[in-house]
C-alpha cells in the first residue's frame, strides 16, 4: 500500500507541476494554486476509479448478464454522467462549498453554550478509533441517503428530476451517475451537511465517498447476482434491479422498494425490502409506448435529458 501510495503522490506531483499549475501561472489564476492541488488530487482518484470499475465490472456484465441486449445504444451517454461526477468529484465540491457554512452555524452554537454533536465522540478510546468511526460514518450517511432516496421519489417535484435516473432501460454499472444535475447538486448538498454536522473530517469524507460510490457502481451493474449469504447486508445488483424495475421501484403506497443505497437494513427496518429475485424490465411507466404508458421522452443525449427534467420540474411545481 505504502508504494501504491507514493506512485500515486508521484503521479499527482507530476500532473500538478507539469500541466496544472503552468496553466494557472498563465490564466493568472495563482490564488488558487491550494484548491487546484486539492482538484487535481480528486480527478486522479476519480480516473482511477473510473478505470478500475471497467477493468472489473465490463467483463462481469459480459459473463453474468441480468439482461442480453442486442446491442448498447443508450449506454454511452451514461459514461458522460460517470465521467462527469467522478472526474468532476460533484459530492466533495459540495462538502467543501458546505464547509464554511457550517463551520460558522458551529461557531454561533458554541457561543451560547452548545456543543454540537460528534458521532466518534460517543465513546472515547474505541468509536475515535480511525476505522471504528469511519464505519459509523459509513452507517450514518448511508441512513441520510435511504431517506433522501425516499424523498426523491415521494416529492413530485423531486421525481420530476430523479425519474431521469430511472429513465435508463439498459442498467449497467455506468448507471450510478446518471443523474440530472440539480438533482446531484440538491443531494450531495444536503449529504454535506449531514456529514458535517456529525463531525466527518474532509480525509474521511473522501474515503467515504469513493467506498460508496464504487458499491453504488456494482449495484447498478448489468450483472444477476444476489450476493448470496450477503444479500442482507449489502445491496446486491439483482437487489438494487428491483428498485429500477417498471411498475414495482417508483409504485404502490410506499412510492417504490429497495431504497437502501448500502445497506438493505433499512429497507427491512421501514418495510420496504423486496428480495424477490425475478429480472424485471427497467425503466419509468410512463417513457413506454401507450397503451402502456405515456411515450413519455426522456431525451437520447446530456443536454436533451438535462433540459427536459427541467421541463418536467416546471410542470410539476405548476
Amino acid at each position: 500500500m505504502d508504494s501504491l501510495r507514493q506512485l500515486f503522490d508521484a503521479v499527482h506531483t507530476q500532473l500538478f507541476e507539469g500541466i496544472v499549475q503552468p496553466l494557472l501561472y498563465a490564466a493568472g489564476g495563482m490564488r488558487y494554486v491550494e484548491d487546484a492541488y486539492t482538484a487535481t488530487e480528486w480527478f486522479l482518484l476519480g480516473a482511477l476509479q473510473v478505470v478500475l470499475l471497467y477493468a472489473v465490472l465490463r467483463p462481469l456484465e459480459a459473463l453474468y448478464p441480468a439482461e442480453r441486449w442486442s446491442d448498447r445504444r443508450g449506454v454511452g451517454v451514461d459514461v458522460i454522467y460517470t465521467l462527469l461526477h467522478r472526474l468532476g468529484a460533484f459530492a466533495l465540491l459540495m462538502f467543501f462549498v458546505m464547509t464554511p457554512l457550517v463551520d460558522r452555524v458551529t461557531q454561533a452554537l458554541r457561543g451560547i453554550g452548545y456543543t454540537p454533536f460528534e458521532l466518534d465522540a460517543l465513546w472515547p478510546g474505541v468509536t475515535d478509533v480511525p476505522l471504528v468511526s469511519f464505519a459509523l460514518y459509513l452507517v450514518a450517511l448511508d441512513f441520510a441517503d435511504y431517506w433522501l432516496h425516499r424523498a426523491q421519489h415521494r416529492f413530485r417535484w423531486w421525481w420530476a428530476l430523479h425519474a431521469l435516473h430511472h429513465s435508463q432501460q439498459k442498467m449497467s454499472f455506468w448507471t450510478d451517475s446518471r443523474n440530472h444535475l440539480l438533482d446531484s447538486f440538491i443531494v450531495d448538498g444536503a449529504k454535506a451537511v449531514v456529514a458535517l454536522a456529525i463531525g466527518v473530517g474532509p480525509a474521511q469524507f473522501v474515503g467515504l465517498v469513493i467506498a460508496t460510490r464504487v458499491l453504488q457502481s456494482l449495484q447498478h451493474a448489468n450483472v444477476a447476482w444476489t450476493l448470496g449469504l450477503l444479500r442482507r447486508l449489502l445491496v446486491s445488483p439483482v437487489f438494487h434491479r428491483r428498485h429500477h424495475a417498471i411498475g414495482i421501484g417508483h409504485e404502490g403506497r410506499r412510492y417504490g422498494c429497495n431504497f437502501a443505497v448500502l445497506f438493505p437494513l433499512w429497507d427491512q427496518l421501514f418495510g420496504t425490502a423486496d428480495y424477490r429475485s425475478t429480472i424485471e424490465p427497467t425503466g419509468v411507466r410512463d417513457q413506454l409506448a401507450p397503451p402502456a404508458g405515456g411515450g413519455r421522452d426522456y431525451g437520447r443525449g446530456f443536454w436533451a435529458q438535462q433540459w427536459l427534467g427541467l421541463k418536467r420540474l416546471l410542470n410539476a411545481s405548476a
